[in-house]
């Protein structure tokens, strides 16, 4: 059954692209094309984003979230080019030079980025300094068992979530892939409101976009790893379905999500409409999402994504980086831009499950 689901959505992607343009112009919108677009528009950055907060520096997660999934799409295309100029972008002489605290959830998650550089075969060493920020990440624990780095954003599940289950990818040690079930479960249980979406955390009532996107791509990451055998399996791949079930409910007629889910007057964003795509592309891949129900959404927020990518491969209406609020108009008015990688990461993500 979860083999006929698979083919029956992915039988339908291709055909619903093949030879469509990007933003109007003459490119073609298959995944291939759109992702190697956004891919050397990546490796054309001259120097990496960097995050500087109070006690808290290194490549930006945003940077390592496209890096990721730039290494993803570069290895499942099987480019060897590509493969390589990434490897050399993010080349460990080059990345070491670049302070690092390690200390903090938004640069430990850098470690993303050289464990799957490892697992596509460039080298020992990514393994070694991914797995240095995966330990790292779990050197000082709170009395419930979590990292000390958790601060219940909802960004928390992708960030702690997708760099442990990254070591496991990478090692097979059940230890990491247990730290993201148990962070995840906890996140659940207290930020998941009724309907199954996502405050953005306790200091801010509402259900942003982004926020609830990186809830819904880390929930994908750990279900497509995590055995049915786990005692939490059940109790999170219910949530998860619960939440993509409320998700179809807000898509917008063109396939797009809104910067606050469930307000009309909010505007059309597009990393959370990509996060969205993933998401629900990995739940029908892996027979968690029926493919007739699903596929739809998933072809639509696709190809209305792709309306917003200019010719340099650079997507527009991306919000930028947000923390949390009481106050709705914060939401509502927060500025929106092209290129950011906050928006560049997360189509990467969904090219490469689309294909």
């Amino acid at each position: 059954m979860k083999t006929a689901v698979c083919c029956l959505c992915l039988s339908l992607m291709p055909v619903m692209v093949h030879g469509q343009s990007v933003a109007g112009g003459n490119v073609s919108r298959t995944p291939q094309t759109v992702g190697r677009l956004v891919i050397n528009e990546l490796l054309a950055r001259p120097g990496f984003m960097m995050y500087n907060s109070t006690g808290a520096r290194g490549i930006h997660y945003a940077e390592a979230c496209a890096g990721f999934g730039a290494v993803r799409l570069a290895g499942a295309l099987k480019d060897t080019a590509l493969l390589e100029k990434l490897a050399a972008r993010y080349a460990l002489e080059k990345t070491r030079a670049v302070p690092n605290s390690a200390n903090h959830v938004d640069v430990n998650v850098y470690g993303i980025l050289p464990l799957e550089l490892y697992r596509v075969g460039m080298g020992r060493g990514f393994l070694e300094e991914g797995l240095k920020l995966a330990d790292g990440q779990w050197q000082d624990t709170l009395p419930v068992g979590l990292t000390s780095q958790a601060r219940f954003w909802t960004d928390d599940i992708w960030m702690i979530g997708s760099l442990q289950i990254q070591a496991y990818r990478a090692t097979g040690d059940n230890k990491y892939l247990q730290r993201a079930v148990r962070v995840i479960d906890t996140y659940i249980k207290n930020l998941q409101q009724p309907d199954g979406l996502f405050f953005h955390g306790n200091n801010g009532p509402f259900y942003w976009g982004r926020g609830n996107g990186w809830v819904a791509a880390g929930l994908a990451e750990l279900l497509s790893e995590l055995p049915e055998s786990d005692a939490r399996y059940s109790f999170i791949l219910g949530r998860y379905c619960k939440m993509m079930k409320t998700l179809l409910r807000y898509q917008a007629e063109d396939g797009m999500w809104r910067q606050l889910i469930d307000r009309k007057e909010s505007f059309k964003e597009t990393s959370a409409t990509a996060m969205f795509g993933y998401a629900m592309a990995v739940g029908v891949r892996k027979g968690l999402l029926t493919g007739e129900i699903y596929g739809p959404a998933i072809d639509r927020a696709w190809n209305a994504l792709t309306q917003y990518i200019d010719a340099r491969g650079m997507i527009r209406e991306v919000c930028v980086g947000t923390g949390q609020s009481t106050d709705l108009n914060f939401y509502l008015t927060r500025p929106r831009v092209t290129g950011d990688l906050h928006g560049q990461a997360p189509l990467l993500w969904f090219a490469y499950e689309y294909l």
